[in-house]
């Protein structure tokens, strides 16, 4: 059965193109120029994969994701004119599986299509069984991860240190996860970028400084310690307290 496709774009020119080639590729594809539209179509039809433009009239892209994923899991790649590391890093946080920066060629959309289809089923923390050494982490006992004051409860998705709780982003919480099961073993940017992001993921690794600078500026900077040290390099380490 083909996988069936909505191209959320409002310049219809682009939009018929990108069905046009869809089609031909042997997807199901429908259409929708602006946010409400695209959210209603979402919500009520089953949609295996989304290419959703982040700047359309009614509603943004963006919201759109957010108001989706309150009820629906259905896999979303951003198409955006924006370059910023910061927007990609917006969409991917909201749950999109990944973005495309236009103008774009087809044949990347089409590869970048092929891989959210194939890992649609695959949880966002899969691939959490690459690199670790759990007998170096530091201080885990049934789900939970310590260091130092800092404790990552797993179980109950929550990070605190010295009892005051800290908000992440879900990335933020898993690259700090990963970090804290791989104590001591410098983790390079792909290496993170692939077990956060998921694997085949396409993109840029500077996502990943991002996601760094983040925890840094809600660990390390709040409580005047110096956690995640940054190996040139090579990548990323929290060394055994």
């Amino acid at each position: 059965m083909a996988a069936k496709i909505l191209i959320v774009e409002d310049e219809e020119k682009l939009a018929r193109f990108i069905e046009l080639e869809l089609t031909h590729e042997g997807y199901d594809a429908d259409k929708a120029g602006d946010g409400r539209t695209a959210l209603d179509m979402a919500l009520a039809e089953e949609y295996d994969l989304i290419l959703l433009d982040i700047m359309l009239p009614g509603l943004n892209g963006l919201e759109v994701l957010r108001r989706l994923h309150n009820e629906k899991q259905t896999p979303v790649i951003l198409l955006t004119a924006r370059d910023s590391v910061m927007d990609k890093v917006s969409g991917l946080d909201a749950g999109a599986v990944d973005y495309i920066t236009k103008p774009f060629a087809i044949e990347e959309l089409l590869a970048r299509i092929r891989v959210a289809l194939k890992f649609r089923h695959v949880p966002e923390s899969a691939g959490a069984d690459g690199p670790q050494d759990t007998a170096a982490s530091p201080g885990q006992t049934d789900g939970t991860l310590t260091w130092g004051a800092l404790v990552l409860d797993d179980k109950r998705r929550t990070v605190s240190y010295e009892g005051n709780d800290i908000s992440l982003t879900n990335r933020e919480f898993l690259m700090l996860k990963l970090l804290l099961e791989n104590c001591d073993i410098v983790l390079s940017r792909d290496t993170l970028l692939d077990r956060v992001c998921g694997y085949d993921y396409i993109g840029e690794t500077n996502v990943v400084d991002v996601y760094i600078r983040h925890l840094r500026s809600k660990i390390d900077d709040v409580y005047g310690i110096k956690m995640i040290q940054t190996v040139r390099g090579a990548g990323y380490v929290i060394r055994r307290k």
